[in-house]
């Protein structure tokens, strides 16, 4: 009688060793200061533009421009004010009187601060789109969000 011989082959010393670097390149994303983290949601939920306009060398240019350089600067760092309730979350107005501009910005509170900031850049940089010279938009994206005007104001 002839014996029957099963044919049992052990894994491939190749595919042992793919395995393994799946499984330390998994770990080192883990273990990164970023853990697993995925970039800012930049979606824009909504971008409202105001309907006046401002024109070319109108001071009103300058202030806004101040003011959404320190938006995207400051907010990353900034703390709510009273502490409570997390953080991220900063208001600033110009600082030339000849034409003010006001502004606002928040992030989520669990962004990391360099996230908060390129979500921001994103914000302000679809309200460039949209809006041209407006003197107000808004911009609400699903991380952050960014506001200015011609008027003091408090979301």
């Amino acid at each position: 009688m002839a014996s029957s011989s099963s044919t049992h082959r052990a894994p491939s010393i190749t595919l042992l060793l793919s395995l393994l670097v799946v499984v330390l390149l998994l770990l080192l994303v883990v273990a990164s200061p970023r853990g697993a983290a995925a970039a800012p949601n930049t979606e824009a939920l909504s971008v409202l533009c105001n309907g006046a306009s401002y024109g070319a060398g109108d001071p009103f240019a300058a202030s806004l421009a101040y003011v959404l350089s320190e938006l995207v600067s400051a907010t990353p760092t900034a703390r709510r004010p009273g502490g409570g309730g997390g953080g991220r979350d900063f208001y600033d107005i110009s600082p030339y009187p000849t034409a003010f501009a006001y502004g606002h910005a928040s992030c989520r509170p669990a962004l990391t601060a360099e996230d908060c900031a390129a979500c921001l850049r994103s914000a302000v940089s679809q309200m460039g789109a949209a809006c041209g010279h407006s003197v107000g938009a808004r911009a609400v994206l699903v991380d952050c969000s960014v506001r200015y005007e011609q008027y003091a104001f408090v979301d």
